[in-house]
C-alpha cells in the first residue's frame, strides 16, 4: 500500500517540479521509503512506500524491460499465478519477488487487456518509453483511489486530491457541493475542486503528453440473476469463493489482523482467517455511551472463535480533538459518522499490525441493507394503473406533513430512478434550495447506472444494489476505509470485494437474498456461513459502528456545533442560519436532524482546513501542511480552535 504523484508534459522537464512537496502530503500512505525519478525528460514519478511484500527488492518506481516505469498502490492476490503464467507463456523474467513487477509485466506482455486478469485492489501509473504514453487505471470496484488534474500541456496524477492542490485554493465546485449535501459524499468523478477529478472505478486513462486525456471504462461488474438457483448450491459456491478470497488476502510479509464488529460480515472474515492464522489479532471500536458500543458483542464472537480482541473506546473529546485531521485525510468531505470510530480503530490496529482484513462490500453484493426490501412494500401501489398512481401521487402532495401514509404514497408512485439514489439521503432538492439557493439533481449521478441496470434487465431490488455499488460503495464506504486506515499507515483489505466472490454473488436471484415475507437481509449469505460464524451471529442485525451524533449534538458537541456554524467562513456557500435553526430544533428534541447537521458541520470544518486554511494539520511524525499553506494557526471562537491547534501542531 502506497501513495504516488506523477507529472508529465510534452517539453523537457527541468528539475523535479514540486513533486517532493506534494509527495510529503502523502507520507502517511508510505512511511517506509520515498523515491523520486524522471524518465525521458517528460515524466516524473514520486513514490511513498508502505512495504508489505518483498520489502528488500520491491521498491518503486519500478522499471521493467527497459520500457516501462511504474508506480502502483495496492495488492494483486493472484500475482504468483500470473507470474508463473507469464514465465511459461511469454518467457518473462523477474528481478523481484513482489506484485508490482508482475503488474508491469502484465502491461508489457498482455497490454491493457491484461487488466481483466488481475485479482486485487490497485491504482497505477505506467510510462511506456517506447510509445511515449502514460497509462493509469483503477481496480473494478474502486478500492484504491486515483486523482488527476489536466492542463493544456500537462497532466498530474496522485493517490490523494490534496497532493494536486494549487497554492491558492480553488473556488468550491457548486454542483459537487450540491451532490454532497444530498448523498453525504462527493460522487465520482467529481471533487469539490473543479480542476481535479477522480478516475472512476474500473477505468483506465491514457495520455500522450501534449494531447487529450482519454478515459475508458474497461470493467463494470454487473449482476445477472439466474431465475432458478438452488439455495444449497448457491451457498456452497459463495462459501468456497469467500474461503479462497480470505486465504489470498492473508498473503503478506508483515503482521496481519482484522476488524471485528457485531455483524456477520466481519465475523465471517475473522472466522475464515483464523483457519489459516490461528494467532490472529482482531480489533473493534465502541463509544462510552450505553447502546452505542459493539465491543461486548464483538468480545463474545472473539471468545467463541478463540482470537485476541483489542478494543478502542471513542469519546466526544476525541472527536473534537481529531476531527480536523480526519477531514484533512478525507480530501473531500464525507459526512458518514461511522468513519469516526474507524479512524480511532485504525490508529489502535496500526500499533500491532500493518495489514487488516475487513467486511466492506458484503451488503452491496448480497443485499444487506433493509432499504432493498422497499420494492416488496411498495408493490401493492406499483401494480396499479399509471392513471390511478398519478391520482394517489396528487393526493400525497396535498396531505399535511407528518400524516401517516404521505411518504408511502409519494415513494410508491415515484419511479425508482427518481426516488432512489443510495443509502444516504440527506437534504432533498427543496431543502437544498433553502440551504444553498440551488440544487443539482442526483439523477445526474445515477442516470448512467440506471441505464446499465435496465439494459441488464435487473429487478428493482437488484437495481438498488447496483446503484449503491456504482455510487455509495466507491464514494462513501471505500473512500472512508482507505483514508481512515492509510491515515495511520495501515493497509486495509476487503475479501468480499473479490472477483471470484462477486461472480458467486452476481447470479443469485432476489428471492434468495431477500426472501418475500421475511425481514431478513443477505439470506443466502447467512445460509452459506451458518457453519462458519458463531450461531448467535448468524441472524443478528449489524450495528455498523453506530456513532452517537444525535446524542453528542444535544450534549457534549452542542456548543461546538453552534460555534462552528457561527464562525465558519462558508456562509457565502451555505445558509448557515438555516442550519442553526435545525440545530436549535434538534437540541430541543423537536426532530432528529443529526445527519443533516453532521453533513453541514463536516463541510464547515473542511472549508476551514482546505479553503480558509485557518486550521492546519500537522502529522504526528512531522509537519504535513497543504501545498502553499501559510502554516497559520488561527484560533477559532470559543477556545475550540485553540484546542485543535494545540493538538495538531
Amino acid at each position: 500500500m502506497c501513495g504516488f504523484v506523477v507529472f508529465t508534459a510534452p517539453s523537457p522537464i527541468e528539475g523535479m517540479p514540486d513533486l517532493s512537496e506534494r509527495l510529503r502530503t502523502l507520507a502517511h500512505r508510505g512511511p517506509d521509503d520515498t523515491r523520486l525519478v524522471c524518465r525521458d525528460s517528460q515524466v516524473c514519478f514520486g513514490f511513498a512506500r508502505l512495504a508489505i511484500i518483498d520489502a528488500e527488492l520491491g521498491g518503486q518506481p519500478l522499471t521493467y524491460a527497459q520500457r516501462w516505469t511504474l508506480v502502483y498502490n495496492g495488492e494483486l492476490y493472484n500475482y504468483r499465478q500470473l507470474r508463473e503464467e507469464l514465465e511459461l507463456d511469454c518467457g518473462a523474467t523477474f528481478g523481484t519477488n513482489g506484485d508490482a513487477e508482475v503488474l508491469a509485466a502484465v502491461l508489457h506482455h498482455w497490454g491493457m487487456a491484461g487488466l481483466d486478469r488481475l485479482r486485487g485492489m490497485f491504482s497505477y501509473a505506467a510510462w511506456d518509453s517506447h510509445e511515449r504514453v502514460l497509462h493509469a487505471g483503477r481496480d473494478p470496484f474502486g478500492i484504491k483511489p486515483l486523482y488527476y488534474r489536466h492542463g493544456p500541456h500537462w497532466l498530474w496524477l496522485a493517490s490523494e486530491r490534496k497532493a494536486l492542490a494549487d497554492r491558492q485554493p480553488a473556488p468550491v465546485d457548486a454542483k459537487a457541493l450540491s451532490y454532497y449535501l444530498t448523498m453525504q459524499y462527493v460522487p465520482e468523478p467529481h471533487t469539490l475542486d473543479p480542476g481535479v477529478r477522480r478516475l472512476a472505478a474500473g477505468s483506465r486513462l491514457t495520455y500522450r503528453p501534449g494531447g487529450d486525456v482519454e478515459i475508458v471504462r474497461y470493467s463494470r461488474p454487473m449482476f445477472r440473476p439466474e431465475p432458478v438457483t438452488d439455495l444449497g448450491r448457491a451457498g456452497r459456491r459463495i462459501r468456497q469463493a469467500l474461503c479462497d478470497s480470505v486465504r489470498a488476502h492473508l498473503i503478506a510479509d508483515v503482521p496481519v489482523g482484522a476488524f471485528l464488529s457485531s455483524g456477520i460480515d466481519s465475523t465471517a472474515v475473522v472466522a475464515l482467517a483464523r483457519e489459516h492464522k490461528p494467532d490472529l489479532t482482531v480489533f473493534c471500536a465502541g463509544f462510552d455511551i450505553p447502546g452505542h458500543s459493539e465491543i461486548e458483542r464483538a468480545a463474545d464472537s472473539a471468545q467463541f472463535l478463540g482470537v485476541q480482541l483489542i478494543p478502542t473506546v471513542v469519546t466526544a473529546e476525541d472527536v473534537i480533538r481529531e476531527l480536523p485531521r480526519i477531514i484533512w485525510h478525507l480530501d473531500d468531505p464525507v459526512a458518514d459518522p461511522s468513519l469516526i470510530p474507524l479512524y480511532f480503530l485504525a490508529r489502535t490496529a496500526s500499533k500491532h499490525v500493518k495489514v487488516v482484513l475487513s467486511g466492506e462490500g458484503a451488503d452491496e453484493l448480497f443485499g444487506g441493507y433493509r432499504i432493498y426490501r422497499e420494492p416488496y412494500a411498495l408493490a401493492p401501489v406499483n401494480w396499479l394503473p399509471q392513471a390511478l398512481q398519478g391520482g394517489l401521487r396528487r393526493v400525497s402532495a396535498i396531505m399535511p406533513e407528518g400524516v401517516r401514509g404521505k411518504s408511502y404514497l409519494h415513494r410508491a408512485t415515484t419511479p425508482i430512478e427518481s426516488r432512489y439514489y443510495g443509502n444516504a439521503r440527506i437534504f432533498s432538492d427543496e431543502e437544498k434550495v433553502c440551504l444553498m439557493g440551488n440544487a443539482a439533481s442526483h439523477t445526474d449521478v445515477t442516470d448512467g447506472a440506471y441505464t446499465a441496470a435496465a439494459q441488464a434487465g435487473l429487478d428493482d431490488a437488484t437495481t438498488m444494489q447496483y446503484i449503491d455499488m456504482q455510487t455509495w460503495l466507491t464514494g462513501d464506504i471505500l473512500t472512508k476505509a482507505d483514508r481512515m486506515t492509510m491515515a495511520h499507515s495501515l493497509e486495509l483489505r476487503v475479501p468480499f470485494l473479490d472477483r471470484e466472490v462477486f461472480e458467486a454473488a452476481a447470479t443469485i436471484p432476489t428471492r434468495l437474498k431477500l426472501p418475500p415475507g421475511s425481514r431478513t437481509t443477505k439470506a443466502v449469505l447467512r445460509h452459506a456461513l451458518r457453519d462458519i460464524v458463531p450461531p448467535f451471529v448468524v441472524d443478528r442485525p449489524e450495528l455498523g459502528f453506530p456513532t452517537p451524533t444525535a446524542h453528542w449534538l444535544r450534549g457534549p458537541l452542542c456548543e461546538w456545533a453552534h460555534e462552528t456554524l457561527r464562525s465558519s467562513g462558508a456562509s457565502h456557500l451555505l445558509n448557515l442560519n438555516y442550519a442553526r435553526r435545525l440545530l436549535i430544533a434538534h437540541e430541543r428534541r423537536k426532530h432528529d436532524y443529526s445527519r443533516k447537521l453532521w453533513t453541514v458541520l463536516t463541510f464547515c470544518i473542511w472549508h476551514a482546513v482546505f479553503i480558509e486554511q485557518t486550521v492546519t494539520c500537522d502529522d504526528e511524525e512531522g509537519d504535513v501542511q497543504l501545498p502553499g499553506s501559510p502554516g497559520r494557526h488561527v484560533p477559532l471562537p470559543g477556545g475550540i480552535g485553540n484546542e485543535w491547534n494545540a493538538h495538531l501542531s
